[in-house]
């Protein structure tokens, strides 16, 4: 980690870019945590049909008949869908439909009817339909009822004047029609219950004694549900967030930095295996040749099998072959490197001499022969240790 950090290329890429780098990786970072907050607070929500209920409509048809005439039963009593009525009791026969149904605003209507039919071999050739009742019965805990009365011995003459008619061709049947049609507020049909009326010279009854129908609705209803956003999301977005804000503030702490010494550092870490720390005299060398780059000194390097010698007092890279010296400094040219830069001030006041140089302090000795740069003296024998100690 320490090594990525340290990386001269990011002191680079931060020494042309910080600013934006900067900004980018803010605002990258607020987006990011706002986005994972977001996500924890909105959940995502999904909408669906599902089926809530079941509507159901069922209608029933009883029979009804009250004893007229004494013998079996006293005179009065009310039979209840019996599998047969004798005509000695009674002649009136009442069909009851009963519908029950969902909600008691449901509405409801019962129409019954009779249906004559001449048939042969089972095919009907022939019909007539007498209509006996439409009622709208009143719901009442979930059951509408009606009622109404057939007279069967009317039935029967009427049975009697269509045989006369089809006689040797076909028979005759009476059919019992009670359809229902209802409107429950949220589904509005109708059905219909057929069962055969059979009447006789002794008796009378229904094929069915009891016939019913029902009809099932379902509901559906749109039900929305909420349910988190992937964990792994959230945790995505709120480290992305983290790190860019993070990566900002350590971007933040490395400004400013020099570009052209951040290049340099990044030539120095490229070139490290053929550069060496060292000190270079100022007088090695005959020819002095100054090149543009730090890299083309490495690649003088490279062609004559030398190393690179950083002298870090002087600012300076240099390669030696034989006698001639190519360098590379940010200082100037070779002279200008072999002086510290002391940037000495005037603290007489006095007027700089015809020559450039600073006036003697007050007290000191005149200077024997030629001065060199910020008035080091310049005769000084090159194999003398200690006098370039003391310099």
């Amino acid at each position: 980690m320490g090594t990525m950090i340290d990386n001269p290329r990011i002191d680079l890429l931060v020494a042309r870019y910080g600013r934006t780098l900067l900004v980018a990786l803010a605002v990258c970072g607020v987006v990011a945590l706002a986005l994972s907050g977001w996500a924890v607070a909105s959940p995502e929500t999904t909408t669906t049909t599902q089926q809530t209920g079941t509507d159901r409509v069922s209608t029933e048809v009883g029979t009804e008949a009250i004893v007229e005439t004494g013998g079996l039963w006293p005179e009065g009593t009310v039979l209840e869908d019996e599998p047969v009525y004798l005509t000695n009791a009674t002649e009136t026969l009442t069909l009851t439909p009963q519908t029950a149904v969902p909600a008691t605003d449901t509405s409801v209507y019962h129409d019954i009817s009779l249906r004559y039919e001449a048939v042969r071999d089972g095919a009907v050739f022939w019909n007539e339909t007498t209509q006996l009742s439409r009622q709208v019965p009143r719901v009442r805990d979930g059951v509408a009822s009606s009622s109404v009365d057939v007279d069967v011995a009317a039935v029967r003459e009427r049975m009697t004047e269509i045989e006369r008619e089809v006689a040797g061709v076909g028979d005759v049947r009476v059919v019992a029609v009670v359809e229902t049609e209802y409107d429950t507020g949220t589904t509005a049909d109708a059905f219909t219950i057929e069962t055969e009326l059979v009447a006789t010279e002794r008796a009378f009854w229904l094929a069915q004694p009891v016939p019913s129908h029902e009809e099932t609705h379902p509901q559906y209803a749109l039900v929305t549900e909420s349910e988190p956003r992937s964990t792994a999301l959230v945790g995505l977005l709120a480290i992305v967030g983290t790190l860019s804000l993070g990566a900002a503030w350590g971007l933040d702490r490395r400004r400013p930095i020099d570009e052209k010494t951040a290049r340099r550092a990044v030539h120095e870490h490229r070139y490290a295996e053929w550069i060496s720390r060292g000190s270079i005299p100022m007088w090695i060398g005959d020819h002095h040749i100054a090149l543009d780059t730090l890299e083309d000194v490495v690649d003088v390097a490279i062609d004559t099998s030398e190393r690179v010698v950083h002298d870090r007092q002087r600012g300076l890279f240099a390669v030696v072959s034989d006698d001639v010296v190519y360098y590379y400094t940010d200082r100037g040219l070779w002279e200008e490197t072999a002086w510290p830069n002391m940037n000495l001030e005037d603290t007489t006041g006095g007027a700089e001499d015809a020559t450039g140089a600073p006036p003697a302090a007050p007290g000191s000795a005149p200077t024997d022969g030629p001065v060199g740069p910020a008035g080091a003296p310049t005769d000084i024998d090159p194999d003398d240790e200690d006098a370039w100690e003391q310099l």
